[in-house]
């Protein structure tokens, strides 16, 4: 270890600094963990887990809505905001208080307080210096908003909405991207009126059209309404709630989520005062997650690609092996799997039809949809949606996409097809159980392999 106090320094705790650590930990290496809030960072507090519990609320109360048509007499009579907050937050604790065991258990040296990068070697605290052979950058990201619109009373972001004790009769949301579909569907879930504002051309824009497609047909269905090709221009405040002016659509609502994306939390840390390459607050690096100073790297949302606290994980994995002296494989953004989680849910993994097409060449470009109303298991969920396979002509499978109920839980065999560069006739020939969703990936890759049986 030379004349350093540990292997490796980490700055920040979230998903990609604590995965960092705790592989590095399990490598060998002397560790010392920065963090000036909680381990876990914004996804295990004020993300991913508050949102999907929430999620999961939402689902129950539809869940009851429904029952009447299985026959069960039941009926949705109302919310209990401080339960569902408590049900919420005892979620977080119990991952937090595992997280913090796993931590302490692999003996890494967590310092509590704000870092700042001093020099290439060096991260000071409070005026303590932090010496490492390696630093790594793991600082996360935060809610960002527009030019000129402050975040204030009941202008909030997503931290904000999901601490509200109350819950909105009516919610605007600006931006449909994953956090503002979510919200959305939420919010309708719990009988709000939800109006969503998107300046682009459809919502989550960075899904296969096919799929923005069909969520857009359910929230039509659902209620939800959405204004797309919009552009925010105001919005005023008073007792009775925000007044929202974008283009010609007017909204009054009790509230207005601003989520139109999250920003690199990397100002004020030092970072450019040492040197490090940087483009609109992202830390640059190569695709062995190293900056241009050879000693300093960086993991998770700082790093220009997908914000997703899974690429954090394993960009964590990746880095601390890389740094132990394995041979891991880089992590490439298009092979990682996304999940929105409104309902219907959205999963999608590597290219869409669109992308295929621009890399390989329209002509060189096969897809499959398959309907999932034709599954069984859907038939008996009462939803619909499709699953999506793209693949290039006598190649693999590029890009898996679907959309419905539960398909959350169907991205991980689309990330197996995708990153094992599976071809049609190889996933055609597994046998997928029935009656379950998965088996409508199966059939897809059957009609794909040019011997379709229920499609």
């Amino acid at each position: 270890m030379s004349e350093y106090n540990y292997d490796v320094v980490i700055m920040g705790a979230g998903s990609g600094g604590y995965a960092t650590a705790l592989r590095s930990a399990q490598l060998g290496k002397k560790v010392a963990l920065i963090e000036g809030d909680k381990i876990g960072g914004t996804c295990l507090h004020r993300g991913c887990i508050p949102t999907k519990a929430l999620l999961h609320v939402a689902e129950v109360a539809e869940d009851v809505r429904s029952c009447e048509a299985i026959g069960i007499q039941a009926s949705l009579n109302g919310f209990d905001t401080q339960r569902i907050a408590a049900f919420r937050d005892g979620t977080i604790k119990r991952l937090y208080r595992g997280l913090q065991g796993l931590i302490k258990s692999r003996r890494i040296e967590v310092v509590t307080g704000w870092g700042r990068l001093t020099d290439a070697h060096t991260v000071t605290v409070e005026g303590v210096a932090y010496t490492g052979e390696n630093i790594v950058l793991a600082t996360g990201s935060y809610s960002k908003t527009l030019p000129g619109l402050t975040i204030e009373g009941r202008v909030i972001t997503s931290e904000q909405a999901l601490q509200l004790d109350w819950i909105p009769q009516r919610a605007a949301v600006l931006g449909g991207g994953v956090i503002g579909v979510e919200f959305a569907s939420y919010w309708r879930s719990m009988g709000s009126e939800v109006t969503i504002i998107e300046g682009l051309p459809s919502l989550v824009p960075n899904e296969d059209s096919a799929i923005r497609k069909v969520l857009e047909k359910d929230f039509r269905k659902r209620g939800i309404a959405f204004h797309t090709g919009t552009f925010f221009e105001s919005v005023t405040q008073d007792d009775s709630g925000v007044h929202i002016k974008a283009g010609e659509v007017s909204v009054d609502a009790d509230l207005l989520l601003v989520a139109v994306g999250r920003g690199p939390q990397t100002a004020n840390m030092g970072y450019e005062e040492v040197g490090v390459n940087m483009d609109r607050g992202f830390v640059l690096t190569d695709e062995q997650l190293r900056t241009n100073i050879p000693s300093v790297f960086a993991v998770g949302d700082i790093v220009p690609g997908v914000q997703l606290a899974h690429r954090g994980f394993a960009q964590g994995v990746f880095l601390a092996e890389k740094l132990a002296g394995l041979s891991p494989e880089p992590i490439r953004d298009s092979n990682i799997p996304k999940v929105t989680f409104c309902e219907p849910q959205i999963a999608s993994v590597g290219l869409n039809q669109d992308q295929a097409e621009e890399q390989y060449g329209a002509q060189n470009v096969r897809v499959m949809e398959y309907n999932l109303a034709g599954n069984g298991k859907t038939q008996i969920l009462g939803g619909g949606g499709l699953i999506k396979l793209v693949a290039v002509n006598d190649g693999p499978i590029v890009g898996f996409h679907a959309i419905g109920s539960r398909v959350g839980e169907l991205v991980g065999e689309g990330q197996l097809m995708v990153n094992w560069e599976a071809y049609p006739d190889d996933l055609a020939a597994l046998v997928h159980a029935h009656p379950t969703q998965n088996e409508a990936i199966g059939e897809a890759a059957m009609a794909l392999a040019g011997k379709p049986l229920h499609s």
